[in-house]
């Protein structure tokens, strides 16, 4: 063979790294479109409902049995006595007088997770059932919560209300209060989108998941209603239904109602590896004050959350409406 007519030898080592170039590059390719597709699962959930609903197993209960979750105001929390009005519009009244309630929001084992009195006083109670719901529903997967101190956990909090008294805009961080008192060091957002904060919860979650920002994740949502001023809005509106509930679509459709709530999901990929024993549903405390400086979501190597139940404790935190 002529001189001119042998292949370059840079040449040639130039086309091969291309080509293995190329072929990792397909491959990543391929690793990224599958996690992108790949299903979550509901490996654990824990929620709270009007009508004495306090797990899943209650609520599917009240569905079955077809009973409802509508009651009078709630009368533990400073509200007008008088706040009824049957006129609508009447200033600073309500033309309803019921609702979907959470008539023990205001019951709290701060103890447990290892919150003053005085704190827990201050603290918002959607802070507070968020944590309880956190911890039962990360129990119901089968995992101690203790366990997941300083891990790649992420928290998403739906909030819309942000109304208690003396601890106004504190509903913004209903997840980082999870965060800091489990010691979880994923990504942590709360979530104000109106009505459907909790599935843009669940939605970002499940993108955190898929492109490997958390092992685990907590979604979900909650509410409750420090003061009247919902009600008294949407009377001004004449939009409230008169009896408190929705009939959505039907024809004696009367206007909206407003309820309260807790609902909380465990996520992980379904290819994750598992614990044995846990149960999957495919999808396709510190010690130290909130406010201590220094803190990564958890203090690393701080006190761990007492393990257990052990809800003997709870104390009754009183609202004010101010």
């Amino acid at each position: 063979m002529a001189e001119s007519e042998k292949p370059d030898t840079r040449m040639v080592e130039a086309l091969r790294a291309s080509l293995k170039e190329i072929e990792r590059l397909r491959e990543r390719n391929r690793a990224l479109t599958a996690a992108a597709r790949e299903p979550v699962a509901i490996v654990g959930m824990a929620c709270r409902y009007p009508g004495g609903v306090r797990s899943p197993e209650d609520l599917w209960r009240l569905v079955a049995d077809g009973a409802e979750g509508i009651t009078p105001f709630p009368d533990d929390r400073g509200w007008d006595p008088d706040l009824y009005d049957p006129t609508p519009g009447a200033p600073g009244r309500s033309y309803t007088r019921e609702g979907g309630f959470l008539h023990d929001a205001g019951d709290f084992d701060a103890a447990f997770f290892g919150i003053s009195p005085n704190e827990a006083l201050v603290m918002d109670p959607q802070q507070r059932l968020l944590l309880e719901g956190s911890w039962e529903a990360l129990e119901n997967a089968g995992i101690d919560p203790a366990t997941l101190r300083g891990s790649r956990t992420g928290v998403f909090a739906g909030v819309m209300y942000h109304d208690y008294f003396g601890s106004f805009g504190s509903g913004s961080i209903v997840s980082g209060r999870v965060a800091y008192t489990l010691g979880l060091e994923g990504p942590t957002l709360s979530v104000d989108t109106a009505c459907s904060s909790s599935l843009v919860t669940l939605h970002l979650a499940a993108q955190a998941l898929r492109q490997g920002e958390c092992t685990l994740a907590l979604a979900g949502g909650v509410t409750v209603m420090a003061s009247p001023g919902t009600y008294v809005e949407f009377s001004r509106q004449g939009a409230l239904s008169p009896d408190g509930r929705c009939r959505s679509f039907a024809d004696d459709a009367a206007g909206t109602g407003f309820s309260e709530g807790l609902g909380v999901l465990v996520l992980e990929r379904s290819g994750f590896r598992r614990q044995p024993g846990r149960c999957v549903q495919r999808a396709d405390g510190a010690e130290r004050s909130l406010a201590a400086a220094g803190d990564p979501a958890g203090t690393r190597g701080g006190p761990s959350v007492r393990r257990g139940r052990g809800r003997g404790g709870r104390a009754r935190y009183r609202y004010d409406a101010g």
